[in-house]
C-alpha cells in the first residue's frame, strides 16, 4: 500500500505539472490577405500547449478578418474561442473576403481588441504570451491606453521585421510588411517595449508549404485542413502565389519550439520608411531570431496538422 501510494503521488504530482504546461495566449493577426495567418491560427489550435484567450484582428478592415477568423472556428467547433475586432484602418475587402462572406453564425465580441488587451493583461499579469504577426495598430491603442500593459505579459512574440536578411533572402534588409504597414505605431511598439522576441525575416523566409506538404496535408481530410486548402485557393487567385511562406508560424514557434531557434539580444528600433535596425550601441530592449531548424519545423507543424481532429459536436 505505501508504494501505491507513492506512485500515485507522484502520478498525480506529474499530471498537474502537465496540467500546468498550458501557455495562455492573445494572438493578434490580419487574417484574410496573405494565407499564412490563417496556417498559424490552425497551428494554435491543433496544439494542446495553448489555452487561448482571445484572438484580436488587425489593420485595414478588420471587420471583414473577424468574419472570416469565426467561420474558421465554427467550422471546426472552437467557437468558445471570443474574436475581438481592432480599429479599422481601410475599408476595402480582404483578398480571402469571398470564404467569410455572409457568415453571421458567430460573431465578434462587442469590446474592442486593445481594450481586451489591457483588461486580460492587467489581470493575469507576467502570465500572457502575446503573440503578433501584423502591423501593429493595435499596440499602438494599447499602449495609448495603458503604457505599461505589454511590460505585464509574460513575453511577446511578434513576426516582425528584416535585420540582416531581406526577402527572398537578399542580403540586403526589407521594409518588412508589418512594419512599413504602419510606421508610426512600428516605432511606438519598438522605443516602448522590451520583452519581445521578433521573428524577421530572418527565420521567417525559409518556411515553404510547397505542393507536396499541401497534399499531404490534404489527406487528412479534417474540418481544418479543409479550410485551409480552400483559403489558399483563393489566395492563390488573389495574390497570383503559388506556393505560401508561413512567416507567421514562426513566431508561434519561438514560444512552442524554442529548441529550433538560435536568437540573439538586440536593440531593435524602426527607422526610415520601415527599415528594423539593431543599434549594437544601446542596451538589449528584445531578441531577435537569427537560425531555424527549417525542416524539423515544418516536419513538427505537419504532425499538428494530421493529429488534430478539431470539429463541431452538433
Amino acid at each position: 500500500m505505501k508504494y501505491l501510494c507513492s506512485f500515485l503521488l507522484i502520478y498525480g504530482l506529474v499530471f498537474s505539472a502537465g496540467a500546468q504546461e498550458k501557455h495562455k495566449i492573445i494572438f493578434d493577426c490580419d487574417m484574410g490577405d496573405d494565407i499564412d495567418d490563417a496556417f498559424a491560427l490552425g497551428m494554435i489550435l491543433s496544439s494542446d500547449k495553448f489555452e487561448v484567450l482571445g484572438i484580436c484582428m488587425d489593420n485595414a478592415n478588420t471587420d471583414d478578418r473577424a468574419v472570416l477568423t469565426c467561420k474558421l472556428l465554427y467550422e471546426i467547433g472552437a467557437e468558445h474561442i471570443p474574436v475581438y475586432v481592432g480599429r479599422k484602418t481601410w475599408d476595402g475587402p480582404t483578398t480571402q473576403h469571398s470564404w467569410g462572406k455572409g457568415f453571421d453564425k458567430l460573431k465578434p465580441q462587442e469590446k474592442g481588441a486593445a481594450e481586451f488587451i489591457v483588461e486580460t493583461l492587467n489581470e493575469y499579469p507576467g502570465e500572457v504570451n502575446l503573440i503578433t504577426v501584423g502591423p501593429v495598430t493595435n499596440m499602438q491603442d494599447v499602449i495609448t491606453i495603458d503604457k505599461n500593459a505589454l511590460s505585464k505579459a509574460k513575453h511577446i512574440y511578434a513576426m516582425f521585421g528584416s535585420f540582416y536578411l531581406g526577402y527572398q533572402n537578399t542580403s540586403v534588409i526589407s521594409m518588412e510588411f508589418n512594419v512599413r504597414a504602419n510606421i508610426e505605431a512600428s516605432k511606438i511598439y519598438t522605443t516602448n517595449v522590451k520583452n519581445i522576441t521578433y521573428a524577421g525575416l530572418d527565420i521567417t523566409n525559409f518556411v515553404y508549404w510547397d505542393n507536396q506538404r499541401m497534399a499531404k496535408m490534404n489527406t487528412h481530410n479534417s474540418p481544418l485542413t479543409n479550410a485551409l486548402t480552400e483559403l489558399t485557393e483563393i489566395w492563390k487567385l488573389g495574390q497570383n502565389r503559388q506556393i505560401p511562406i508561413l512567416f507567421d508560424c514562426v513566431a508561434i514557434g519561438l514560444l512552442l519550439w524554442p529548441d529550433l531557434f538560435e536568437t540573439r539580444p538586440a536593440h531593435v528600433k524602426v527607422i526610415g520608411g520601415g527599415y528594423t535596425v539593431i543599434d549594437e550601441g544601446k542596451s538589449p530592449n528584445g531578441k531577435v531570431g537569427l537560425g531555424i531548424k527549417t525542416d524539423e519545423f515544418l516536419d513538427r507543424l505537419m504532425d499538428l496538422y494530421l493529429n488534430q481532429n478539431l470539429s463541431r459536436k452538433e
